[in-house]
């Protein structure tokens, strides 16, 4: 390729990339994928198909993975922004031998959740299933905890923060990877290019306004809260963590460990970690009715 044809090539990539901040930038923050490769029968776990509408008009799709014998708790899990449930099972499907009930859902436009994702439609689907667990499931007696994973960490902290004091049977919140923000998370992958580092503060200011966790984590209060961060995060860094646990009220507790972007539960004893911190929050919250 000689000099200008390069040259030519290099700002139509840029112009390219320009444009698709100021027209869809939105859709950059999801990777959803529609097939699912597996289901928890595959790894030997009980579990049903669960459907509910949201209050916009969305449809969702989840596992309810049922806890053997008697369930202490039940958790909500939202996934990360790629794939589907089928390939984020690995982070809860021990839950259920602890005696933990669980509720995966895919966000609208991924696996069989019909429509197409956004910010606002993931947080309406994750409210439809506090819907579901709290007034619908045969099991919303039972003390909820939320657990959320990189940008499911972001989209669930803020939903929880503006509607907690709607679902009475909410014991506690845990948070892992999750970023201060997505205009800070945009500003840092275009930075991380030479392609991109010229569209910093552009790919910051096109991003999605008003649903920043670290604007709202402080109204998860008084709910227990649970920070989890691998200190070798290279997704999000680890000063995210550390913002948004300034940022938050307590009860609040941090899980740090040596590892990658949502490694946490391939690590025995950050099982154990969360497993006590689901257990302490139930004890809490049953103490209170």
């Amino acid at each position: 390729m000689d000099k200008i044809s390069c040259k030519t090539w290099r700002t139509r990539v840029l112009l390219l990339f320009l444009a698709v901040l100021v027209s869809g930038c939105e859709s950059l923050l999801f990777f959803p994928q529609q097939q699912l490769i597996r289901t928890p029968a595959d790894v030997g776990l009980n579990y049903r198909d669960v459907r509910f509408s949201t209050a916009d008009g969305g449809e969702v799709h989840g596992w309810w993975l049922p806890a053997k014998d008697k369930a202490l708790a039940t958790v909500l899990f939202a996934h990360g922004n790629a794939e589907n449930i089928s390939t984020h099972l690995a982070s809860v499907y021990w839950l259920p031998e602890r005696h933990i009930n669980v509720l995966l859902i895919d966000y609208r436009g991924y696996g069989e959740s019909p429509g197409y994702p956004s910010v606002k439609g993931a947080q309406a689907d994750i409210v439809g299933a506090l819907d579901w667990l709290s007034i619908k499931s045969d099991q919303a007696d039972l003390p909820l905890v939320v657990l959320g994973q990189s940008i499911g960490a972001s989209l669930a902290g803020v939903a929880v923060a503006r509607t907690h004091e709607n679902y009475p049977n909410l014991a506690g919140v845990i948070l892992d990877a999750g970023f201060t923000g997505y205009g800070d998370i945009a500003k840092k992958v275009a930075a991380g290019s030479w392609l991109t580092w010229l569209f910093q503060y552009p790919a910051n200011w096109a991003m999605p306004q008003g649903d920043d966790l670290v604007d709202e984590i402080a109204n998860i209060s008084p709910l227990p809260l649970m920070l989890i961060h691998g200190r070798q995060d290279l997704v999000v860094p680890y000063s995210h963590s550390e913002t948004l646990f300034a940022a938050a009220k307590q009860a609040k507790q941090r899980l740090s460990y040596q590892g990658g972007h949502i490694e946490t539960f391939s690590i025995l004893k950050n099982r154990d970690a969360v497993d006590a911190f689901i257990r302490d929050a139930a004890k809490v919250w049953r103490a209170s009715q």
